[in-house]
């Protein structure tokens, strides 16, 4: 098994929609990038990278690169999906943690996890999404961006092509 820790942050502006984990979320003020701008789906991304010692997100999508330009995060974590699997890495974990004022994202939060496991094929039960507040702490808690961490658990030197595991008894392999 091996472990990556990814981290994400983006400025809020009023010229953006909202999207974290592929959902649109009503809120005035969006998130600025090169991309769709998820925060959710970026330090996800650079987790599972970190996990198997492939970089980061900015290496593998530059925001340069006028193809990524708009691009859907979703997307972006499922060619870092095909990648894992190109080394024979499996998703077995991920768990994130929004640090945010605004909104409140508990409303999302089921079709935030929905999105995320489709995108890596996993089971939704492999897939942790929450979210806390600052206190009005700092520049985030000033409301002036959306900040993310991730953590992904990966197993290498297995049949990749298999998606993560169900929920299954301990010593056991599951494939759903």
């Amino acid at each position: 098994m091996k472990t990556g820790i990814g981290f994400d942050v983006h400025r809020l502006t009023p010229e953006r929609p909202l999207i974290l984990g592929g959902v649109t979320i009503e809120h005035p003020l969006g998130l600025l990038g090169h991309s769709d701008a998820d925060a959710l789906c970026h330090a996800i991304g650079d987790a599972l990278l970190g996990a198997v010692a492939a970089a980061d997100l900015g290496a593998h999508f530059p925001d340069t690169d006028p193809r990524w330009k708009n691009a859907v995060s979703l997307e972006l974590l499922a060619r870092i999906r095909e990648q894992l699997i190109a080394q024979h890495a499996r998703i077995i974990n991920v768990d994130a943690v929004v640090l945010a004022e605004q909104p409140r994202l508990a409303p999302h939060r089921e079709a935030m996890r929905a999105n995320l496991a489709r995108a890596l094929q996993i089971s939704v039960d492999c897939v942790s999404v929450k979210a806390t507040t600052l206190e009005g702490l700092g520049a985030l808690g000033r409301q002036a961006g959306i900040a993310v961490m991730a953590v992904a658990t990966v197993e290498q030197g297995v049949s990749a092509e298999q998606p993560g595991p169900a929920r299954s008894a301990p010593g056991t392999s599951a494939v759903i």
